[in-house]
Order: C-alpha cells, then sequence, then structure tokens
C-alpha cells in the first residue's frame, strides 16, 4: 500500500482574553476613527479590521457610540492629566504657561489620533467629556492663576475670567494647527506662544478702548455705561489708571 500523504499541521491563533479584545478594539476603532471620523467609520469595519464578527464588538460596546465614547474618554483623560500636571507645579506664571504648551503640544506629538478625535465634533454631544469642555475646564484654572497676577500688577480681577478664555483658546487653536503643520517644532511654537501670551499680558491696559468709531448700538451701550458710572457704579476695569506694568 501507498502511504498516504502526511498533511500540514493546522495553524490556529491564540484566542484572545475578553480584556485582549477590548483593547485590540479600542485600537483599532481609535485608528479608524482619526482616519475617518465617527460618521465615516462602521461597525463592519471595526470587525472587519479587527477580524471579528459584529456581534463581538456589540458584546463589548454595545455599538459604535458606545466604542466612540470609552476612546473620547480615554482621550480626554491623558490630555487632562498632561495640562494639570503642567499646571499643578506652580512657578512663576510665565513658566506656568510655558509648560501647558509643552504638555499640549507633546500630546499632540505622542497621541496625533486621539487629538484628531478631540477635535471633531461628537456625535455623542455631553455637558463633559467632549474638547471643548476639558479647555473649559483648564480656562477655570488658568482663571484663578491670572486673577492673582492680576491683583499684582493692580489689574481688575473681575476681568480674568475673558482673559482665561482668551489664552487657553489660543493655545488650543494653536495646536489645531500644529497638528497638521508640524512646523516649527515644538519647543519654538511653545515658545512663540509665551512670547505672544506673556508680553501681551504684561501690556495690558486698564481700561482698553477700541480704536475705532463703534456704531450705533455700540454707542447707546457705551452711554448707559456712563449713565450707570455717574450713579456712583463702577464698571468692572475704570476704577483710575494703574501705573505701568512690571518687566518679567
Amino acid at each position: 500500500m501507498t502511504a498516504e500523504p502526511r498533511r500540514a499541521p493546522r495553524t490556529t491563533r491564540a484566542r484572545m482574553t475578553a480584556t485582549q479584545r477590548r483593547a485590540q478594539l479600542l485600537e483599532v476603532s481609535r485608528t479608524l476613527f482619526a482616519e475617518k471620523g465617527f460618521e465615516g467609520t462602521s461597525v463592519e469595519e471595526i470587525a472587519a479590521r479587527a477580524e471579528v464578527s459584529k456581534p463581538v464588538v456589540y458584546e463589548h460596546f454595545g455599538g459604535k457610540e458606545g466604542i466612540y465614547a470609552v476612546v473620547v474618554d480615554r482621550e480626554i483623560q491623558a490630555l487632562t492629566s498632561a495640562l494639570t500636571s503642567a499646571l499643578d507645579e506652580g512657578g512663576h506664571p510665565k513658566v506656568m504657561v510655558e509648560r501647558s504648551a509643552l504638555a499640549l503640544l507633546g500630546y499632540i506629538e505622542d497621541s496625533e489620533d486621539g487629538f484628531r478625535i478631540l477635535v471633531r465634533d461628537s456625535p455623542v454631544a455631553q455637558a463633559t467629556g467632549t474638547f471643548s469642555s476639558l479647555i473649559g475646564d483648564v480656562a477655570t484654572q488658568v482663571e484663578h492663576l491670572l486673577a492673582n497676577e492680576f491683583r499684582r500688577r493692580h489689574l481688575d480681577p473681575r476681568t480674568a475670567p475673558i482673559y482665561a478664555q482668551m489664552l487657553v483658546g489660543m493655545v488650543a487653536l494653536t495646536g489645531q494647527y500644529w497638528l497638521d503643520a508640524r512646523s516649527p517644532d515644538k519647543a519654538d511654537v511653545a515658545a512663540a506662544l509665551v512670547n505672544l501670551a506673556w508680553n501681551g499680558l504684561s501690556g495690558l491696559e486698564r481700561r482698553p478702548r477700541l480704536t475705532s468709531t463703534p456704531g450705533p448700538r455700540a454707542r447707546a451701550g457705551t452711554a448707559r455705561a456712563a449713565q450707570e458710572g455717574a450713579s456712583g457704579g463702577d464698571a468692572p476695569g475704570t476704577r483710575g489708571d494703574a501705573p505701568a506694568p512690571p518687566g518679567d
């Protein structure tokens, strides 16, 4: 009798644990959401790239919304941790602005996909867990720092909240631009941000005024403010001129 040819042993992939599968699905989804956005990504694509069936995705996350929410939450936590650490170290306010800028740019550099996901409009809009809410939280922390610095410079601390929004917004938008431009390098971008932000804060006017002539509606508001001032109420930032702010 002729011996039958020996069959090659069948190779089988090691079966993933539930924890490993969940981690794999998150990584695959994170890449797809960064490439195509939430609307452009389907459960079918996630399953296909992970080489599993659709029911596996539903079993772990309940659907696309569920896995997206987990991905966003993880990125929010990572960026929040980086920014909070930069602010919690304390020190001179100028140094804190520098550290915060470097923290954001460092996160973008190390987690490009994550930042792309955060700056997109979230389809699962919530009061928390979005990039805009994160920026608002950071602005609240910066607000207290600015208020203290304003008092030291004899500026009205009640204006700190709006300046905090401006400062944090400037850094955040610069980060979005640098995400694709990647030029100049991270250190130079941070230095430019600090240059504009700090030198701008150092030269704040006690009572800022527009150089152009306001329109009729703005003039009406100015007239009302003047009447209120004449009746004894001081508008924020109008209690006399302050001495020139000190240098660095």
